[in-house]
Formats: structure tokens, sequence, C-alpha cells
């Protein structure tokens, strides 16, 4: 496959990806708001620069805005050209990734990428976006939903397909992390509001921004910071986990190269292997002990790291990879010996006993 197309998909998919977690993580901070009835516009405002801070946007977010109120942050978020990372900046990165790689995918799957792209540049989107914002954050998940529904279900099990499972999985990961993220940058709590130590309504819109909630529930009945963390960290089985979409990124890696689970041929396979032992084995005590968010940074770090060394095993400089060398083939005198010594065993099992 060539490494160009591989990056491509791997990049269309994890835009999508990440405009579905972005209007999932500007959702966190609606609903949370939503409880809070008590704000008055100063300690609003307070209530959205976690939101970039959360992203590692904060820098460029200061050059772009002198305030970090509910409106430029959305702003900033969703629909500002001048964010490579806004919602309707990487659709039309995802639309352009996909473009360059028609052949490769489904028509349903390009009708529906098209279709995401030509809403968010309608006029629809921005009267949503102006009087309707859930309802546009809405639209946004379902159809991301839907692209990625019609790439498992139309597309082969081929090397093409692990590439989209690692942008989608190593995305998604990051993107947890930054949900979890965002109670380590509220402001300090006043008047009785657990903002610092954010309580139940904190947890329950992670989980629901997550469509955890469910889930959740059918494992304990009790939402609190250690067992959310501990779910949307650890769960083996839960597909927004941290440890489960690592897993998925071992394993999509493990079958690009060939080479067998627990081994590794490259960097790449070497650092999600290791971090995907760490999470096996973590827990929300660990969390806890080294601090929420310095855990979380050091996760978003070893992310990068692995998307960094995916880059250049099979794009940057693909001879890196390490191919094992197959048995060598027999030369024209190695036959003839085998040949030869077939002969003298025939003869003497043909030759009477004396």
């Amino acid at each position: 496959m060539l490494s160009r197309v591989a990056n491509t998909l791997y990049w269309m998919v994890r835009y999508v990806e990440r405009a579905d977690n972005l209007a999932r993580l500007i959702d966190v901070n609606q609903q949370l708001l939503l409880d809070f009835e008590r704000l008055d516009s100063e300690r609003l405002s307070g209530f959205w620069q976690p939101i970039i801070l959360s992203t590692g946007d904060e820098e460029a977010f200061g050059k772009l805005y002198d305030d970090s109120g509910s409106d430029e942050v959305i702003r900033y978020l969703t629909d500002d050209p001048r964010n490579p990372n806004s919602i309707t900046s990487c659709i039309a990165l995802a639309r352009e990734n996909a473009r360059t790689v028609r052949d490769q995918l489904s028509d349903e799957l390009w009708e529906e990428l098209n279709a995401l792209y030509l809403f968010s540049r309608s006029s629809e989107a921005q009267r949503l976006i102006k009087y309707d914002p859930p309802r546009y954050y809405e639209n946004i998940r379902r159809s991301a939903v839907t692209f990625l529904g019609i790439a498992s279900s139309t597309t082969r099990r081929n090397e093409a397909w692990e590439f989209m499972e690692l942008g989608r999985h190593l995305e998604r990961a990051d993107k947890t992390t930054r949900f979890l993220d965002v109670s380590s940058y509220l402001p300090p709590g006043e008047d009785g509001m657990e903002a610092a130590s954010p309580g139940i309504l904190h947890w329950t819109a992670i989980l629901r921004s997550c469509g955890a909630m469910g889930a959740y529930r059918a494992l304990q009945q009790e939402i609190n910071a250690r067992g959310v963390t501990d779910f949307l960290m650890f769960s083996s089985d839960f597909p927004r986990s941290v440890r489960y979409c690592i897993e998925r990124v071992d394993i999509s890696l493990h079958r690009i190269s060939g080479t067998p689970r627990g081994a590794f041929s490259n960097e790449a396979e070497r650092e999600s292997g290791r971090l995907l032992s760490d999470l096996n084995f973590g827990s929300a005590e660990e969390v806890s002990k080294t601090g929420l968010h310095d855990y979380l940074d050091g996760l978003q770090s070893r992310f990068n790291h692995i998307g960094g060394e995916i880059f250049e095993t099979y794009v940057l400089m693909p001879e890196r990879v390490q191919v094992s060398p197959g048995p060598k083939p027999p030369t024209m005198s190695d036959v003839a010996a085998w040949q030869l010594q077939q002969q003298q065993q025939q003869q003497q099992r043909s030759e009477p006993n004396l």
C-alpha cells in the first residue's frame, strides 16, 4: 500500500473523529452550566476557558480573542476558519483527504462525508449555531457516527482499514482524556458550589458526552470521580475507554506489519505495547496518587509519540520498517546434493540383504 494513501486514510478518519469529539466536548460544558443557574456573567466566562485549556489551544486562542467567554470559545471551536482544529475545519480537511483517495472508498462513504461537509457550510448550520447550538452539535455527532458505521460496513479488512482504525482509536483515546481533564481547569467554587472538586453533575455530563451513561449504570450505581475515571480510563470493553482504544491501536499496528503481538518491529509497536501494558495494570488509585491532570497529560504525550512514530515508520521514512527475512532459497548445488542423497538412499533400499 502506498504510504501517501495510508496517511490520507489515517487522517481522514482522525479528522472526522476529532470533529465528533469537539462537538461532544462543547456539549460537556453546556450540560454542566445548565445546572448552575446562579452564575453571573463573569463566573460564566470562567467555565468556558477550561474547554480551551483542555484542548491545548490556549496560545492560538489568545492571539485571536481577547476574552474567553461562551461566544468566543464556541466560535473558535466550531466554525472559525482561522482555527485548523475547529469542527468545520476538521470536516473540510477530512473531505479533502477523502477526495484524493476516492478509489479507496465506497460511494456511500464518500456521499456521507460530502453531505456532512455541505451541511457544515450551509446557512442552516449557521442558523443552528446561533439559535439552537445543541441541535447543531447533535447533527455533527450523528453524521460522524453514521460515517464511521458506513466505513465499518463497506470497507475491506485490509491495510486501508487498519490505518483508518489507527486514526479513529488514537484520536478517540486522546479526546477521552481531554473530557476528563476539563475538571482540572474549572474555577474555584463559592456559595456551596463544587467547582474545584466537581460533583455528580460534572461526572454525569462527562458520561453522557461519551455515550457511557447506560454502560456505566449497568456496572455500578454511584456516580463519582473515582468510578467515572476508572471506567473511562481502564474499561476493557467500553469502546471509548482509553485502555480499549490503545488495545485496538496495538492490534492494528501488528496487523499492518505482520509482527505477532507481544513482539515489535518498529517504535510505534514498542510504545503502544508498553502503554497498553501500563493501562492493563493501571487503576484509579494510581491516577489519584499521580494527580488526574498530570496523569492525563502524560498519556497525551505518549499518544503524540505513537502518532509521530506511525508517521516516521510508514510515511516519512518507510525504509525504517523492519521486515523479517524469509527463508533463503536453495541454490542449484543444494538441489543437486539433495537429489544425490535421495538416489543413494533409494539404491540402499533396493539392494538385497547379504
